[in-house]
């Protein structure tokens, strides 16, 4: 069995939004995405794939579609297969977040 500690997946960047992979296997991936102040995800299609969002440190401006809203710690969002979605972190605070991916584009 597998168990990690979310503590060792938060490293950030300076250069762009850092992606830290937790899990993976052939169905789907599970990584912590870490965004310095001002850093963003663009907006993007996975024509196949689901994407869970779930927020474990600061806030962000979530993009599902033709729909913005601020999320925070504990809140999360889901951006279906087919759906535009990204991430901007507005704030002056780093964003970490919990992403899932199913299944992996791979």
């Amino acid at each position: 069995m597998k168990v990690i500690s979310l503590s060792d997946y938060q490293e950030f960047s300076n250069e762009k939004m850092k992606k830290n992979n937790i899990f993976q296997t052939e169905r789907f991936f599970c990584d912590v995405y870490c965004f310095e102040p001002g850093q963003e995800q663009k907006g993007h299609i996975h024509g196949e794939q689901d994407k869970v969002y779930l927020v474990l440190e600061g806030q962000g401006m979530f993009q599902v579609g033709a729909e913005e809203q601020v999320l925070g710690v504990g809140q999360g969002t889901m951006a279906p297969a087919g759906e535009e979605h990204g991430v901007k972190n507005h704030t002056r605070c780093r964003l970490k977040v919990l992403v899932f991916v199913a299944p992996n584009p791979s």
